[in-house]
């Protein structure tokens, strides 16, 4: 039996979902075309607020048994010692490696639906700095391509971050690995 979200490019369809607000990106932002696999539906890096929900929106279709968002969020503390801020910025190719990473996991996962965002700029405590979200027709193939989803964008995406520390100093990190 064939996969509905893999097979039916119909399964999909944003516009029933609400506003047409949830798919608009900042300036800066950079949205994949129609990819090989037509399946990324939303890859970008953003200068704005991020939602998993959003995300959800974006990926839910009539053929979704599952829906898994993931949200990474700023936390006050990092090996020890105490955040108050970060900062992110973007290498200039972090649209496209955005992207192929999004390709890459529906690639691996063809039964999947796939929407990721990072965000630059300055983010405060319980900011969200990644927001994603895979649906498929089945639970298990949803929750293993959103984890490997998200340990990709950890692992390829050019942005570094600045921490700020509680004791007024900082320091710049590189987020990949």
């Amino acid at each position: 039996m064939t996969d509905p979200v893999a097979h039916d490019p119909e399964a999909h369809d944003p516009e029933a979902h609400g506003p047409a607000a949830a798919l608009e990106a900042s300036p800066d932002a950079v949205r994949p075309a129609d990819g090989p696999s037509g399946r990324v539906l939303l890859a970008e890096v953003v200068s704005t607020a991020l939602s998993a929900t959003e995300c959800a929106v974006i990926v839910e279709s009539r053929a979704s048994g599952a829906v898994v968002t993931f949200e990474g969020v700023v936390r006050d503390h990092d090996d020890g010692r105490g955040v108050t801020a970060l900062h992110y910025e973007r290498h200039p190719s972090a649209g496209d490696v955005m992207r192929e990473v999004a390709e890459q996991i529906a690639s691996e996962h063809p039964a999947v639906l796939v929407a990721v965002q990072h965000r630059v700029g300055d983010l405060g405590i319980g900011d969200v700095a990644l927001a994603c979200a895979v649906s498929s027709a089945h639970r298990a193939e949803a929750f293993a391509a959103c984890s490997a989803l998200v340990d990709l964008v950890k692992e390829r995406l050019p942005i570094w971050k600045r921490q700020e520390f509680t004791d007024g100093t900082d320091e710049w990190v590189a987020s990949l690995g």
